[in-house]
């Protein structure tokens, strides 16, 4: 698809606005955050939900709601008074595809270890960035270093749920989570409940879909989708909205999912 960049901007920011609304949240898993209204909860059952967040939209809602509702449906308190020898039953009939009860059981021990040294998810994140910071790679890295810092065993089963940039990961469903607690544009489907982060060094949850769009449109040549190729998405997106360039990603999953576009 060749088209200017004036063009490019202006069939994407069109949309954007198609995507980016009220509508959007019943069927995909930012549905599972919205259920709750304070930060912790809204913290905890999102990066639970992203996490999963792989496979058919509809199993991964489905999931996502059971989660919530073994944990009584109070993230926080669940994971604050999480004792594993007591109550890893409840979690026992989870899974969702290769993320089991075990997985899930590590979670909820390393979310409670990160409020009991940071109180709060976005604190982990943000102590890793620096004013200097032109990306949120180091945070991710960051915050993977300390939500596994109880486990070292380098055969760790729940290693590979935490995606790692360092190796060169797009790490979609972080930055996807990411996305949902910094971008704040009150159109009601992001939250904007983290200010520590500015949403301009936001990265492009970049997956099989939106890749193609991104290569279709012109916007992306690298083939694989790893880190590189999302340091040469982000860049493009951040010449068309250099303070909101996450916002695109409204745009190419819609295209992909919605419209078969590409």
């Amino acid at each position: 698809m060749n088209l200017s960049k004036t063009e490019l901007k202006g069939f994407l920011d069109e949309k954007v606005n198609q995507y980016n609304n009220l509508s959007f949240i019943e069927k995909d898993p930012i549905s599972i955050p919205h259920q709750f209204t304070t930060k912790k909860d809204i913290e905890i059952s999102g990066f639970i939900a992203a996490t999963i967040a792989w496979g058919k939209r509809e199993m991964i809602v489905k999931n996502g709601n059971k989660l919530v509702e073994l944990m009584d449906n109070k993230p926080y308190e669940f994971v604050t008074n999480y004792n594993p020898k007591l109550d890893f039953k409840y979690l026992e009939s989870f899974k969702h595809r290769t993320f089991n009860a075990d997985d899930l059981s590590y979670f909820i021990i390393a979310l409670k270890h990160c409020y009991e040294k940071y109180n709060s998810l976005e604190n982990v994140f943000s102590s890793f960035l620096t004013p200097e910071s032109t990306t949120v790679k180091e945070a991710i890295i960051g915050f993977r270093s300390v939500f596994f810092e109880l486990n070292d065993n380098p055969k760790f089963r729940t290693f590979k749920h935490v995606s790692n940039p360092a190796k060169g990961s797009a790490s979609k469903r972080i930055n996807m989570f990411l996305r949902w607690m910094v971008r704040n544009d009150n159109k009601g489907v992001d939250f904007g409940i983290w200010n520590s982060i500015p949403q301009s060094i936001l990265s492009c949850p970049l997956d099989v879909h939106s890749g193609n769009v991104a290569r279709y449109l012109g916007i992306l040549s690298r083939k694989q989708n790893d880190w590189k190729a999302l340091t040469e998405l982000d860049n493009e997106l951040r010449k068309l909205d250099a303070s909101d360039p996450v916002k695109y990603d409204f745009a190419l999953f819609g295209l992909g999912i919605n419209e078969g576009f590409a």
